[in-house]
């Protein structure tokens, strides 16, 4: 029986090898596919005795790897021979020498920089997801398809971990939305993007992600129809301008979706542009442009834009190389509906991003604005902070960026990331002239270094040779590249100081017995409430933390791990009969429980989210404040939990009837007579609702207001939403996060 099973799964990896050389969006030469015949024999043999979690060979891994480098992201035969191999060194007895002998450098060099990333182990008290992250990014300096295989590798890892326990599949969730999804982005590969990011919320917040999809399944017929109504009319017109072109529909990721409906405080009914029609056109390189506005001007004749709307990817690409009309229109019954018109040139770079900028890179000196991108990035990387958490949150500042396009004084055309101020263009240019930067004049008129820009916008740069930056330089910008200029040249006087400091510290605190490792130093930066462990080593350097300071530190390190260790032994429950049935267990029968054994630990409910009894919560173990419980969806949720999944831990609501807790609600409608009189008797009409302020305002007929209100648990909250909600009038009820 097993035999035949075997022979079953040994004719099922031959088919998806040949699978894999089918779909490749490369041309493969007899050559290429030798070398991947012979990457693929090397991975089969290295890793026939190794299963995955759901029982299947291991092998399939590697290969569903390799098939999305070849056909999603694009890649050829060196990647593809590398993305077979992927695991191969971390998991066998195979080293990289094995492998630059059988094959060549160029693989051996992408495999290690796969199998480091992998096989960073550190101490389990840093941020380990933070270090492989920086290992990561690191490995652009050396060969960008590491990163690209590496987002294949995640891809499959998210498409396959049913059998996976939940928390695991919670961390791995996090760390991709965290980072991988955005990374996908800025490489221009948005079907991988929305793929990991759907995965994303599918594992990080999984009722949301399964209501979202049953609503769009029924949705889908009324969909269809609505995309084919709008579909039929362009026909018409485009067949009869001769031109050559498709029309796909394309629903909205559900990520996407559920981003929308949080953003806008509105439900799934509410959204209403949840889907798009893409024209894809065939064109020669010259009559590119012309026929995209020809296609524009045939959809505006039958469905009057949104000038506001108009985005012009065409004449300005984005810096991934991304290229598109995109107009948003009027279209029947009353619904607005994206139409992206691309060529097939244009749709291909969008759906294959970096792959396919060198298939149709064409000569001449004009550097893409993707390998800009790129070199921008390696110089950030250079300059990494030594904090690895600090240094991926920075990174992560140019990821995900919108974008705004503005002028030299000569014309040239620049694109920096929304937000960007004055001072940000003058470190674009050149990092030199941004350190120089006297003053900056836009569109003639002299502004401040910290003025925002605006699309349009001309920028002329004033230098003089004496300007030096200084501290308040880092408010002034908000790009990773100009920060890291200033920091650089701050640092310079600091880092000879530092290092002095270093090694004074590792004298002191080996003489308190403490030893220094990257742990003590994350909790000393901690302690002394300092952002990074560079401040740390300048301010002993400098004498400003001193001995006794180090001492209090010292004392206080074998305290916090004694008290955590004696709180642990002294809330296990007791099997004396008498202490069950002591009545102060039902006042506190309110609070939370953590982890599997539902300990009662001591918390504090963090001020970033105030969780309230009923919602879905986790606890996080701080360094100097004890537990902080968070709602699941914080918006800090994603950064601790990829950052810092050690530290995580479960925590549930076992009763709330004891307790009472405060919500804030936004409340938005129009401004009727009586309106602030029906509010109040509403709430106070509620069981178990005590108001604690009221601000309401009116302006020009709309009414705004923030009620603070004292519940119980979330069943009551909700329930009196629901009843402000059915007020006549009222338009929308938020809950808030913030104090």
């Amino acid at each position: 029986m097993v035999e035949i099973d075997l022979e079953q799964e040994n004719k099922a990896i031959a088919r998806e090898y040949k699978e894999l050389l089918r779909i490749s969006y490369q041309t493969l030469s007899e050559d290429d596919k030798k070398l991947i015949r012979k990457a693929f024999d090397v991975a089969v043999d290295a890793h026939k005795d190794q299963r995955r979690k759901s029982g299947e060979a291991y092998i399939f891994h590697p290969i569903a790897v390799a098939k999305i480098v070849a056909s999603e992201i694009g890649l050829g035969a060196t990647s593809i021979a590398a993305a077979l191999m992927h695991d191969v060194v971390e998991d066998t007895d195979i080293t990289v020498e094995d492998i630059e002998r059988m094959f060549n450098p160029k693989i051996a060099k992408i495999v290690e920089g796969l199998t480091k990333i992998a096989q960073v182990k550190t101490d389990n008290e840093i941020s380990m997801q933070a270090e492989n992250f920086r290992k990561m990014l690191l490995t652009l300096n050396d060969d960008v398809r590491v990163i690209l295989i590496k987002i294949a590798d995640r891809l499959h890892n998210m498409q396959t971990m049913e059998s996976m326990v939940d928390y695991k599949q919670a961390k791995i969730a996090s760390e991709t939305l965290y980072i991988y999804a955005p990374l996908a982005h800025r490489l221009g590969l948005y079907n991988i993007k929305n793929q990991l990011e759907d995965l994303g919320l599918k594992y990080t917040e999984p009722e949301i992600y399964n209501d979202i999809v049953s609503k769009i399944k029924e949705t889908k017929e009324q969909q269809d129809e609505y995309i084919k109504s709008i579909s039929d009319v362009l026909k018409e017109s485009l067949d009869a301008e001769g031109i050559d072109y498709i029309i796909k529909g394309r629903p909205k990721s559900i990520f996407s979706i559920r981003k929308k409906m949080l953003a806008q405080g509105v439900s799934f009914d509410e959204v209403y542009d949840k889907f798009a029609l893409r024209i894809i056109y065939k064109a020669t390189p010259s009559e590119e442009k012309f026929l995209a506005w020809k296609i524009y001007s045939i959809v505006t004749d039958h469905y009057r834009p949104s000038p506001s709307r108009l985005r012009d990817w065409i004449s300005s690409p984005k810096s991934t190389g991304y290229e598109a009309l995109h107009i948003t229109v009027m279209g029947p019954k009353g619904r607005w509906v994206e139409i992206q018109v691309r060529s097939e040139r244009m749709d291909e770079i969008a759906e294959k991003g970096y792959a396919a900028h060198y298939k149709y890179k064409q000569g001449g000196s004009e550097e893409h604005g993707l390998d800009t991108w790129l070199n921008l990035l390696k110089e950030a990387l250079e300059n990494a902070s030594t904090n690895a958490v600090d240094f991926v949150e920075d990174f992560k500042l140019n990821l995900y960026s919108k974008e705004i396009y503005v002028f030299t004084p000569k014309g040239e055309i620049k694109s920096l990331p929304k937000g960007a101020t004055s001072l940000d263009f003058a470190f674009s240019i050149h990092s030199e002239i941004g350190i120089r930067t006297r003053g900056t004049r836009v569109n003639g008129k002299l502004v401040p270094l910290n003025h925002v820009l605006n699309s349009g916008d001309q920028i002329e740069v004033i230098t003089s040779p004496n300007q030096k930056p200084t501290s308040h330089w880092l408010d002034y910008v908000t790009t990773s590249r100009a920060k890291t200029k200033i920091k650089n040249v701050l640092n310079e006087n600091t880092k000879k100081i530092a290092e002095d400091g270093k090694e004074l510290l590792t004298r002191k605190l080996r003489h308190l017995k403490v030893n220094m490792t990257e742990t003590t130093v994350n909790e000393l930066v901690n302690y002394f409430k300092l952002k990074t462990s560079l401040d740390l080593f300048y301010r002993v350097g400098i004498g400003a933390i001193d001995n006794q300071q180090l001492k209090d530190f010292a004392a206080q390190k074998s305290n916090t791990f004694m008290n955590f260790f004696k709180n642990k032994i002294k809330r296990t429950p007791s099997s004396n009969p008498e202490t069950i049935n002591k009545p102060e267990i039902s006042n506190n029968y309110d609070m939370l429980v953590f982890g599997k054994e539902q300990d009662k630990l001591d918390y504090k409910l963090a001020t970033c989210c105030n969780p309230i009894p009923g919602d879905e919560v986790f606890g996080f173990v701080t360094i100097n404040e004890g537990i902080k419980v968070h709602k699941k969806d914080c918006p800090n949720a994603i950064s601790l939990q990829s950052n810092y999944a050690y530290r995580i831990i479960k925590a549930k609501w076992i009763d709330s009837s004891q307790q009472e807790f405060k919500a804030i609600l936004n409340i938005t409608g129009m401004d009727t007579l009586g309106l602030t009189n029906e509010l109040t008797k509403v709430i106070s009409n509620n069981m178990h609702v005590n108001i604690q302020s009221i601000s309401l305002s009116g302006d020009a007929g709309i009414f705004n207001g923030q009620v603070v209100v004292i519940v119980q648990n979330n069943t009551i909250l909700k329930k009196l939403i629901e009843n402000i909600k059915k007020i006549d009038g009222i338009d929308k009820v938020t809950r808030i996060n913030k104090n």
